[in-house]
């Protein structure tokens, strides 16, 4: 699905693929390509919050209240807590709180090979409706 003007969108550079969404939860993994390491030799951090915001994005549009015609991430806090060099990174998230204006959702990013927590991440979704 690229934009009108051709170009991918950002998580198909990434490699991010939806798993699943429902009521209340999403996940989804990307795989760790050589070229995400970053210079220090650790994992280049904006693409675990890619993923998580990814996922979460996703939850959100899956969870909207009745007439939203959309969200935006307003607000998002990131636990670095490890790194991965390699394989697979997966992001479960879950809705925590699903107002009518707001929504907050917790993601877990796991190394899929080893189950080591990545990374911790909360955001808050604001629901936008129709003007008028």
């Amino acid at each position: 699905m690229p934009h009108e003007n051709g170009e991918p969108y950002v998580f198909e550079y990434m490699g991010y693929e939806e798993v699943e969404r429902g009521p209340g939860h999403a996940m989804a993994r990307m795989p760790v390509r050589p070229q995400f390491i970053a210079y220090n030799g650790y994992m280049q951090a904006t693409l675990v919050i890619g993923l998580a915001d990814l996922t979460c994005a996703a939850g959100t549009q899956e969870n909207l209240p009745d007439g939203a015609q959309g969200f935006t991430t307003i607000e998002f806090k990131t636990n670095l807590l490890g790194t991965a060099l390699d394989g697979q990174l997966r992001c479960e998230a879950t809705l925590q709180h699903g107002g009518r204006t707001t929504q907050v959702w917790d993601a877990t990013v796991r190394h899929e090979e080893s189950g080591r927590t990545v990374a911790l991440f909360r955001c808050t979704q604001l629901v936008l409706y129709p003007r008028g």
